[in-house]
Parts: C-alpha cells; structure tokens; sequence
C-alpha cells in the first residue's frame, strides 16, 4: 500500500498552534499518512495567493495525494466545504475559489460538499473549520473513504475572476496573479491560452504602462533590465526584467488587469 500524502497550504503562519492542531486530527485518523507543508505563509485572507501557491506545488505530488488547503475568510457562513475530486489528486477546503486552479489544471472529475457528521470532528467550531472539518476529512480520505460518502455531488463552485481569462478579437485581458521574490509578474494566462498569439513579441498593457515585451524561453535571453515574457516553470505567462524588477518598473501588484495583443 502507498503511504497516504495529505498537503497543508493556509494563512495561519506557525506561531499559533492552529496548523498542529490540524496535524493532530489528521494523525488521530489516519496514523500513517505523512503530512507536508506547502506554506503557511499565504497573506491573510489572500485566497488568490493561496490559489497560486497550492496550483503551483500540487502537481509534483505523487498520484492519490490529499491536499488541503484554507485560507477561508467566510468560516462559518454560508459557503460550502468541499472536496474536488481531480484526475491524479483530491482537494478539500472552502468553495471560495480556492482549489479551483489546481483543481482545474489537473482535470476536475468529481465534486461533493462535506456534509456528513461521522467525517469531521465530534465538536465542530465555528471558527476552525481546518481543524473540524477539513483535516478529519482529508484522513478519512486517504484511509480510503469513497467521496461520494462525505456528502452530495456538486456541479458549480465558486470560480473568482482570477480563475478567468477573457478572449477578445486580437487580445486576451487577464490579471496579475501572484509576484514572486524576484520581482516577476505572474499572470494567469496560461500557455495554452496564448495559442492564438504568434510568438515573437507581444504588445502589453498594464496601469497607464504600454510596452512590448520580446517572447523568450529563459530569463537570460534578454539584455540585463530589458523586459520580457516567457512561459515559467508552473505554466503561466510571467513578464519579467532580466536581472531586475519587473513588478517595481510596472508598478505592478496581484489583481492588476493586463492586457495581451500581437505586437
């Protein structure tokens, strides 16, 4: 038998004992799994940089592996805890918006509410549904639990604008996605959704910012400071400054719309 993989991906940071205590019901179901820690370090309440990061790192995870994620703003409301069934892995958090890009990249085949009692703890909190709900849930998951057990089938979740890239005639309009440390700008156009844009060069649009940037395959291919696109190692366009930083040039920060035409 495998040995059952659960990632965490939040916002809790580890000063707090909120990401052991989610350890700590795993580990009480499910004994064997081994848990690792994508990054507790989203920005509070940052769903779209949650999004980013847990898209980013599940796809190298072994086939079968449970990711969990919260970076939940509406604990406790109305919004549904959910499991997403995908084509090599399961993805258990709120329906926020929050799975769906890595959900979507794998190939989503099935999606159901948790709503049965017997897989969350005995006392569910209000407030700590990572604790209560979804790391009960991600256990019994990788004990072998069937999805169709923890609640109904769904067919419509909650899909935020930075999920979307709108097609015009000769454009795509899209949105900054995530800033890395070097100052790169990660969009979520993906390199599928340039298939209609000639490589070679592409006319940018980005604030009060107009500039075409050379389509490269390295960083290095460019002169030092001089701007570029080039498809990144997690599969989305990125606009990057050669040695430099593209973001502070641009002015550039997550949620930013950008647009993309021929140059």
């Amino acid at each position: 038998m495998p040995v059952p993989i659960i990632t965490l991906t939040t916002d809790f940071e580890l000063k707090d004992p909120y990401v052991a205590e989610m350890k700590a019901a795993i580990l009480s179901i499910c004994p064997s799994a081994v848990i690792v820690d994508i990054t507790h370090e989203v920005e509070k309440f940052n769903v779209r940089m949650g999004a980013y990061m847990l898209a980013s790192a599940s796809p190298y995870f072994p086939e079968g592996t449970v990711h969990v994620a919260v970076v939940d703003p509406g604990v406790g409301t109305k919004r549904r805890p959910i499991i997403v069934q995908a084509a090599r892995s399961f993805f258990v958090g709120p329906d926020n918006g929050l799975l769906i890009l890595a959900a979507e990249a794998q190939g989503i085949k099935r999606m159901h509410e948790i709503a049965s009692r017997r897989f969350m703890l005995p006392h569910v909190s209000r407030t700590f549904h990572g604790r209560d709900i979804f790391a009960p849930a991600a256990a019994h998951l990788a004990k072998g639990v069937p999805i169709d057990e923890f609640g109904p089938e769904i067919t419509a979740v909650a899909k935020p604008k930075f999920t979307k890239v709108t097609r015009g005639k000769d454009a795509l309009i899209g949105e900054v996605l995530h800033v890395d440390g070097f100052g790169n700008i990660i969009t979520n156009v993906r390199a599928k959704d340039l298939e209609n844009l000639k490589e070679g060069a592409l006319q940018a649009e980005l604030h009060q910012f107009e500039f075409q940037l050379k389509f490269s395959k390295t960083y290095a291919e460019a002169k030092p400071q001089e701007p570029i696109a080039l498809i990144g190692s997690h599969n989305y366009l990125e606009i990057a400054l050669n040695q430099d930083n593209a973001a502070i040039k641009f002015q550039a920060k997550a949620g930013d719309k950008i647009t993309l035409s021929v140059a």
